[in-house]
């Protein structure tokens, strides 16, 4: 079978806006779904880091996934982060994403008890293939303390059902690796807002994107400017953009951009526990930026 391309562009790693309660406000999530189509986003990705998978419930997790569904209502692909460090549990949950008519799965490497790398074949390879659908790869070792090696992708990248990377350990030298390694064998994205230029040099698809929260145009510009022949254009987007990335990454994410969100008005709510509120100074810092940025008067 060809491999699929779920998306070229920018995507958004959708944060999950609660209520003051805690519980999930799915009408602010339709709305901010509706808002990112209209800003012209490429894919929305539901319940990943940003999305605070890890602490909605399982009927939670499936609900928000059905909402992305349904708001999107097929004009850009919906990828459901279903990853877990439970194999047998990544296969059901990523099942019932497959059943809402999730267009490809977002797949965290196994965390916590983590695993070699033979382990992340086997772990892999086994989702893929009993979920049929496509996968993205999500390497993200600076939460998962566990990193995909370049070979291994390259052997992963043999199956049909893994069509995608999203790369978020900010080694260019790995990257580089892993893109030569695999060729056209497997879709590279950024999963860091700072390099998505050096990924879209090493024939990358694009990005998915957390800054996109709160800029979706702008930043899907960085990725539209790239594939148009915009290089420079493209480029000066990505360093202009640099400080706001920086400062939505000052405290473990998604806690700047919803703090972000809620300064700008959309009333994301809190993150849920243990992640916790920013401190004056860095609200104040965040702020600071928001303001020159012209989101927040």
């Amino acid at each position: 079978m060809s491999k699929t391309t779920v998306f070229t562009g920018t995507g958004v790693a959708i944060v999950t806006p609660m209520n003051r309660d805690g519980s999930v406000n799915f009408e602010k999530f339709r709305e901010l779904v509706e808002w990112q189509i209209e800003n012209g986003i490429e894919a929305i990705i539901a319940c990943g880091t940003t999305g605070e998978a890890s602490t909605l419930d399982d009927d939670e997790h499936i609900a928000v996934i059905k909402a992305a569904i349904e708001q999107a209502r097929g004009r850009v692909p919906v990828i459901a982060g279903t990853g877990s460090n439970d194999t047998s549990y990544c296969v059901d949950l990523s099942l019932k994403a497959k059943e809402l008519g999730s267009d490809a799965l977002l797949l965290v490497t196994p965390y916590y008890n983590k695993t070699s790398q033979r382990g992340l074949i086997a772990h892999y390879n086994m989702v893929a293939n009993e979920v049929k659908m496509p996968v993205i790869l999500y390497n993200v070792p600076s939460r998962t303390a566990l990193d995909i090696k370049p070979e291994t992708y390259a052997e992963l990248a043999k199956n049909p059902y893994i069509v995608g990377i999203k790369e978020a350990n900010s080694n260019v030298s790995s990257m580089v690796k892993t893109a030569a390694l695999c060729g056209d064998n497997i879709d590279l994205y950024s999963g860091n807002d700072d390099q998505i230029v050096p990924i879209l040099s090493l024939g990358g698809k694009g990005v998915i994107s957390v800054v996109a929260n709160v800029l979706p145009k702008k930043t899907g510009d960085i990725t539209r400017r790239w594939f148009d022949g915009d290089i420079r254009g493209s480029c000066a987007l990505q360093l202009e953009l640099l400080d706001l990335i920086n400062a939505l990454f000052s405290d473990v994410n998604p806690i700047p951009v919803k703090e972000a969100m809620n300064m700008m008005g959309m009333n994301v709510g809190p993150c849920r526990m243990p992640l916790y509120q920013m401190d004056e100074n860095g609200r104040k810092a965040l702020a600071d930026v928001l303001r020159r940025h012209g989101l927040i008067a």
